[in-house]
This record gives structure tokens, sequence and C-alpha cells, in this order.
């Protein structure tokens, strides 16, 4: 199957919506948590020149960034009609392959190690 790589009117359409949502969200984030936010994310600031700018502790950026951070998130969890576990959801039987995949990885990397209760392989993903 052959692809352009033009982008489709689609795909146009959705990056411009994300665009809206994104640039609603910041905006109607307090200005105090909004110009880390942009410093640090946008403009690529580290926490040190940020805090310059601002006159304000290197340790105040970082909790105001973190804090920005969350409510951008609630906001776009709350715009898109969602919660983490409808959006995020770990089925079992996906949960149980990689299990089955951590716990083989390790009895490879540490031969003869404790963690299984039995001797039996564990069947690869």
């Amino acid at each position: 199957m052959l692809t352009s790589a033009e982008r489709t009117p689609e795909r146009n359409l959705l990056d411009r919506e994300l665009k809206d949502l994104l640039e609603h969200a910041v905006e109607d984030l307090p200005e105090h948590y909004r110009s880390v936010l942009v410093m640090r994310d946008v403009e690529g600031l580290d926490t040190s020149e940020t805090a310059e700018c601002l006159d304000i502790s290197e340790e105040n950026v970082k909790t105001r960034l973190h804090r920005a951070r969350a409510l951008m998130r609630k906001e776009l969890y709350a715009r898109a009609g969602m919660t983490r576990q409808e959006l995020f959801t770990f089925g079992k039987t996906r949960c149980d392959r990689m299990v089955s995949a951590v716990l083989q990885r390790v009895a490879d990397l540490v031969p003869g190690s404790a963690i299984f209760s039995d001797s039996r392989p564990i069947e690869p993903v």
C-alpha cells in the first residue's frame, strides 16, 4: 500500500483542534503558573533561567511547574470528557502478558533467581 507524505485534511483538522485545545488550557491557567509553564515547556528555559527571569527561587519554579502541569492535565481530561481510568485502561490479558515478559527478563538476567515459586518457564510474549 502506498502512502503519501502529504498531510490529509483530516489530520490537519485534528492538529488544529488539538492546538486550540492546548492553547485554551494554557490560557486558562493562573498567570503565575502559565508564565512558568511557557518558559519551561514552550521556550525551553531551564529552572535557573526561569527563576532568574521571574525573580523567584528555583524551588518555586519547580512547584509552580508541577502545579501548572497538574492543572493542565485536569483541564484536558475535563475537556475530553474522560477520566484517566477510561483513557488509560490496562486490561487483564495485556497485564498478564506484561508481567510474564518482565519476569522472564528478570529470570534471564538473574539465573537461579528466587522470584519464581516453581521451576516452570514463563511463556514468551
